[in-house]
């Protein structure tokens, strides 16, 4: 991966291969700890907010607002099952198995967000 070579690269400066190596592994182990629980009150979140903001439907539909915020939504929610899945029910994606998509999902929702209040 991108991070991995990175990582690598700029503790490998002042650490040798093995010792480089170590490193990652004992920060891998702690990031392995702190972004389950942060997914889920990321999620959580997410859906109370989504009840606070999204508003009620008007007499001519959804509006711009509503729209982009309820893709938002399903793309967060679809992450966030897929990560409860993986981390808590031990249940491995049937498609979609590699880190890109959901990184990917990540950036749109992230642009989503750009273009919400025009």
């Amino acid at each position: 991966m991108f991070t991995d070579n990175l990582f690598l690269s700029k503790i490998g400066r002042s650490l040798s291969e093995e010792e480089a190596k170590k490193a990652r592994e004992a920060f891998m182990k702690h990031v392995r700890k702190v972004v389950p629980p942060a997914l889920l009150v990321t999620v959580i979140t997410g859906v109370y907010m989504f009840t606070q903001v999204f508003g009620e439907v008007g007499d001519d539909g959804l509006t711009y607002f509503q729209t982009i915020l309820g893709i938002k939504a399903f793309l967060g929610l679809w992450l966030g099952i897929r990560g409860f899945n993986q981390v808590y029910l031990k249940i491995d994606p049937f498609v979609f198995k590699s880190h890109k998509f959901p990184f990917i999902l990540v950036i749109i929702i992230i642009i989503l967000s750009q273009f919400m209040h025009l």
